[in-house]
């Protein structure tokens, strides 16, 4: 099978190149930047284009606009981001019976109180422009008629492009004092793991009769503020007074959620895949960005 991924630059898509290197079937990575085959996703002829020249039969669509700050003022360009291209893309797997593997986010959840785990038929309340975006492509791919895989993930980060654990490694191995908010709860995911995920589904053929929206995050949950405590121990930043705060500490252009936890039973329940806990997952990161 031919496969197509976009977003080939970012975290996953890094991740996805390592993780499909001696796979059974061809991976295209395309991405706006150099090195890469260029695709733009807003175009739907691009598109249809690339399909037809490589015989594509799947797209893994890990491009995104994902600045939750910057979505508030960056106008519309976000919505054919985040919703359109999604469209695009699965119109163009539609026409030739292939399937669409789209990463979705649980800002697509927190503007109603609940403190249990968010289950994939739970309405969407998004707080946000980037969530609420993030929705409509959800819904856009919902709606094509496409065969597609939707999978919600949460907290992303890697050894490739920036994220929270680069930065709070930056900041603890720098700064003698951090204020964290401790009111924001989630799971921090490894885009390793979730590669891993994406590529068993697709090489092993699990997606055949499971269309839907799936939840993947590390196991556990916890606050910004103690995932900080975490990288710093693992980063051997042991000078660094890290201290719990409140949201309203940080002003920002956009109330996240404050408990965005996923229930990920249907993903394992479905594909028979065991998850790590969060903190075995960013010992294996930071050890392989510390060797670097």
């Amino acid at each position: 099978m031919n496969i197509l991924v976009t977003g080939a630059n970012g975290q996953l898509g890094n991740e996805i190149q390592l993780t499909s290197k001696n796979s059974k079937d061809t991976y295209i990575f395309t991405d706006v930047c150099d090195g890469y085959c260029k695709l733009d996703i807003t175009n739907i002829e691009d598109i249809r284009k690339a399909v037809a020249e490589n015989s594509i039969e799947c797209i893994i669509n890990c491009a995104a606009w994902t600045n939750v700050d910057s979505a508030e003022s960056a106008g519309e360009i976000v919505e054919t981001l985040n919703a359109k291209a999604p469209e695009n893309l699965a119109i163009a797997m539609k026409e030739v019976g292939g399937l669409l593997v789209h990463v979705s986010t649980d800002y697509v959840f927190g503007g109603d109180p609940y403190n249990v785990p968010c289950k994939e038929d739970q309405k969407g309340t998004p707080t946000g422009v980037y969530g609420l975006t993030k929705l409509h492509g959800e819904q856009n791919i919902q709606n094509s008629g496409a065969k597609y895989i939707i999978i919600r993930t949460s907290w992303l980060y890697s050894e490739f492009g920036k994220n929270f654990v680069k930065t709070m490694m930056n900041l603890t191995a720098t700064k003698p004092e951090l204020k964290v908010v401790f009111d924001q709860c989630g799971t921090p995911t490894y885009a390793g793991d979730l590669a891993s995920v994406i590529f068993d589904i697709v090489e092993n053929r699990k997606y055949e009769g499971n269309d839907g929206i799936y939840h993947f995050s590390n196991e556990g949950v916890c606050s910004w503020y103690d995932f900080t405590i975490k990288i710093a121990e693992l980063a051997g930043n042991t000078k660094c007074n890290i201290q719990p705060c409140h949201s309203d500490e940080f002003p920002s252009p956009v109330k996240r959620p404050s408990y965005s936890v996923l229930d990920k039973t249907k993903l394992k329940e479905t594909f028979g895949i065991k998850i790590p806990y969060w903190t075995d997952s960013l010992k294996k990161c930071i050890s392989n960005m510390l060797k670097a």
